[in-house]
């Protein structure tokens, strides 16, 4: 399963410190965890054919999840709440997750 999980930073977070904590928190303590993949964060840059215009999220994160029971067990240790609870300590408002399936169409 992939995770994709959307989200704007607060007006006054800087995005520069935002990228500074996710390189040194965010993405090695989720990589870590047992039951996930990969994991990566990006910063979305606009929008295809339309040049200038903003996209609607700041960020989107992507991570591929090799056992989703074990992800509700990893995701639920005090180290993963710790750093569940930083993270939204960046947000603007609610983090939109949205899980997929692969159709493996080829």
């Amino acid at each position: 399963m992939r995770i994709i999980v959307l989200f704007n930073l607060r007006a006054d977070a800087d995005p520069a410190d935002y990228e500074a904590w996710a390189r040194a928190r965010d993405l090695p303590s989720v990589r870590a965890l047992p039951s996930v993949d990969d994991f990566t964060i990006h910063r979305a840059t606009g929008l295809l054919g339309q040049p200038g215009a903003k996209a609607p999220f700041d960020y989107v994160e992507v991570l591929d999840i090799a056992d989703m029971d074990g992800f509700w067990t990893d995701v639920a240790s005090s180290t993963s709440q710790a750093v569940a609870a930083e993270f939204r300590g960046w947000l603007a408002g609610e983090p939109v997750f949205i899980t997929t399936d692969e159709l493996g169409l080829a």
